[in-house]
């Protein structure tokens, strides 16, 4: 479907979201919860959004393409994803050990990475169904409480993340409080495909950020952050996916400002700013098309967020809430044509 034009005054094109297919059933979980998805739709982009992960199932642009790998069905994405398109947390990214010391007490994490735990655990937010708090035709407000010592994360957590639409623009907003001291780094897990072709390695990266996390076989940094300069993961001036190590990236960099994405095939971009201090770029490698529906290299994702293994590194911006602070996040996504 190609979205129509949002000039003032202009009409929908047939086949735009009515109020009736705003809100349909996606199914029901094992546990019996009901899954629903949302469509969001303000004449420019056009988002569905499930309440099951908080997922991002499709995003189509200005000139009708999806730019997101999404699953058809809740069946998929309970036994198929890898995160496609889900709201991760309580803690992004890996937590070395899977344990961290928090005003002198150890916590010990659910371990789903090897010896680390990866994604807030075994049932992350990824995996929970997430309350509707409102919705609109362009915006919709999620929210989750976690409960202490869920996955082994100390203090009840509340979360909230709105999706919304704003001309040519996704903007994601997060917030979490807590009523015990706790750790949190929520982001984004969408695999974005500005060609089409199911092959990122020819799209064109920047990312505006002189410094990277280097990290041993396990994905764990190393030490502190090492500069970009003269080495493959110097992403300061445009560079194609698919030029140097292979393609083969998912490592922290540093912000400095924000990051873009071009497809010189189709002239579509995607400009990234967040107030995170990083961003992981990840770019699909290990996907096999067999556990999952799609291949190697299918989508790279820009998951803005605090560092990896944060709680265990006091040199790193820190990922601690106190009661009576507040977790605010916020993340656009911008699309345009070359």
């Amino acid at each position: 479907m190609r979205l129509h034009d949002g000039a003032p005054g202009a009409t929908p094109e047939e086949g735009a979201t009515s109020e009736s297919e705003a809100v349909t059933d996606f199914g029901v979980t094992p546990g019996g919860e009901r899954v629903e998805r949302y469509v969001l739709d303000n004449g420019r982009l056009r988002a569905c959004v499930l309440t099951y992960g908080a997922i991002l199932q499709r995003l189509e642009v200005a000139d009708g393409a999806d730019v997101v790998l999404g699953l058809a069905t809740l069946e998929d994405y309970l036994h198929r994803s890898r995160y496609f398109g889900a709201v991760v947390g309580r803690y992004a990214n890996r937590i070395a050990g899977g344990r961290f010391t928090l005003d002198g007490r150890e916590h010990r994490l659910a371990l789903n990475d090897g010896e680390h735990s990866l994604h807030g655990g075994v049932r992350g937010f990824d995996k929970r169904v997430w309350r509707v708090e409102s919705a609109g035709p362009a915006e919709l407000l999620l929210s989750l409480v976690s409960p202490d010592g869920e996955e082994g994360y100390p203090g009840e957590l509340r979360a909230e993340v709105r999706y919304l639409l704003d001309g040519d623009a996704l903007r994601l907003e997060y917030r979490a409080t807590t009523d015990a001291p706790t750790v949190v780094n929520l982001t984004n897990h969408s695999y974005f495909d500005l060609s089409g072709t199911r092959d990122v390695r020819r799209q064109v990266v920047a990312i505006e950020a002189d410094r990277y996390l280097p990290v041993d076989e396990g994905k764990i940094p190393t030490g502190g952050p090492a500069p970009v300069a003269g080495t493959p993961f110097d992403f300061t001036a445009p560079t194609r996916v698919g030029a140097r190590l292979g393609g083969r990236y998912d490592h922290c960099f540093v912000l400095r400002g924000g990051a873009s994405v071009i497809d010189p095939a189709t002239g579509r971009t995607m400009e990234v700013t967040t107030t995170e201090p990083g961003v992981q770029f990840y770019t699909g490698h290990m996907l096999d098309g067999v556990a999952t529906p799609f291949g190697p290299f299918a989508g790279l994702c820009l998951e803005t967020q605090r560092f990896p293994d944060a709680p265990n590194r006091p040199a790193f911006p820190s990922a601690v809430l106190l009661p009576g602070q507040e977790h605010v996040s916020v993340t656009t996504y911008r699309f345009g044509h070359a």
